[in-house]
């Protein structure tokens, strides 16, 4: 990639964890394909390449010449290797609300994006005070997923994982019986929930609101926000087909944290503006916004096992660990 080009690789928590980075060929390769990915748009790598290795992707922050930014090629696991096409997709379909990808291998869960500007963590940094901050982008999140309706078959054969309210249960059931949970008691308490989680789901699935993506991770790390008013959304590795409305669980918890419990109500209704005029009244949203808050934690659960194969056990205990207790977290009375 050139002599001027140097490599510094950061693990995290994880040093022992096992990733392709390790393999020359597939590393040569993969370095290759993203060369081959930015000299189709003109772009040339030089100076600082930085590596982010995690048990469950490959992060590589590409420098690139003669601008102020940077190229990110990215590597996923075989279980949110849909998350490549998944991107590509969701650009052509609502481009106002993601980044667009440079290139991507659908095939190999490889993807090259483009720099997206400011994180909404830094501008909500700016902004320390202000429990509105968040109500804009959930409104945009929202509009997305709406927008996500017709395509809910296309998004199947994508691969993205299915957890569809109907069957939510049954997620529930096998994260039970896998034993992701080792807390005292907690498989009696969570056995014990298991006949009101079935009601509540029957009930939000009758609200009449049908199923979409779910980001599962909407956290302020995951959302750009380059200028006033634009929000785009990334890092789908962890998305679910499901109730739209479990992906409020992350936003809203982090804003709470923030800014206290009373910030929920209105972050709930900003939310569901978008969804107002398809025969649904404001207080049947309401109410589903209620009913998927504790399976919203289920997407979550789930996503935690998609790890690279080999993974070291010291990350397949923490992603097992973080894994049952996101699973503990449907217990949790939603906050409005």
């Amino acid at each position: 990639m050139g002599e001027r080009t140097t490599t510094s690789v950061d693990r995290g928590a994880y040093p022992d964890a096992v990733t392709p980075w390790e393999q020359e060929t597939w590393r040569d390769a993969a370095l290759d394909w993203a060369r081959r990915g930015l000299a189709a748009h003109g772009l040339r790598e030089t100076g600082r390449r930085a590596v982010r290795l995690r048990p469950w992707s490959v992060l590589v922050r590409l420098s690139v010449e003669g601008t102020a930014g940077a190229v990110w090629f990215k590597a996923n696991p075989p279980a949110s290797a849909f998350e490549g096409a998944l991107t590509g997709a969701l650009a052509a379909w609502t481009p106002e609300h993601v980044l667009a990808p440079l290139a991507v291998d659908a095939e190999r869960g490889w993807s090259l994006l483009p720099d997206g500007g400011a994180l909404f963590r830094d501008v909500l940094d700016r902004v320390p005070d202000d429990p509105r901050a968040w109500e804009e982008p959930l409104r945009c999140y929202a509009a997305l997923q709406r927008a996500l309706l017709p395509h809910l078959p296309a998004l199947e054969r994508l691969g993205v994982p299915a957890a569809r309210t109907t069957a939510l249960p049954e997620v529930f059931d096998r994260l039970v019986e896998d034993g992701t949970t080792s807390a005292p008691g907690a498989r009696a308490r969570l056995l014990a929930l298991r006949p009101r989680l079935a009601d509540w789901c029957a009930e939000l699935a009758a609200v009449g609101v049908p199923d979409s993506l779910d980001h599962a991770d909407l956290h302020a790390g995951q959302v750009f926000a380059p200028r006033p008013g634009r929000f785009t959304f990334f890092d789908w590795g962890d998305a679910t087909l499901s109730h739209p409305f479990c992906s409020l669980r992350v936003p809203v918890r982090a804003a709470c944290e923030r800014y206290g419990p009373e910030v929920a109500p209105r972050l709930r209704d900003a939310y569901l503006e978008p969804w107002t005029g398809r025969g649904t009244s404001a207080a049947e949203l309401r109410r589903a916004a209620s009913l998927a808050w504790r399976p919203g934690a289920l997407g979550r659960a789930v996503s935690f096992g998609r790890l690279f194969p080999g993974a070291s056990r010291a990350a397949e205990r923490a992603c097992a660990a973080a894994s049952a207790a996101a699973l503990r977290e449907t217990a949790d009375a939603p906050p409005y």
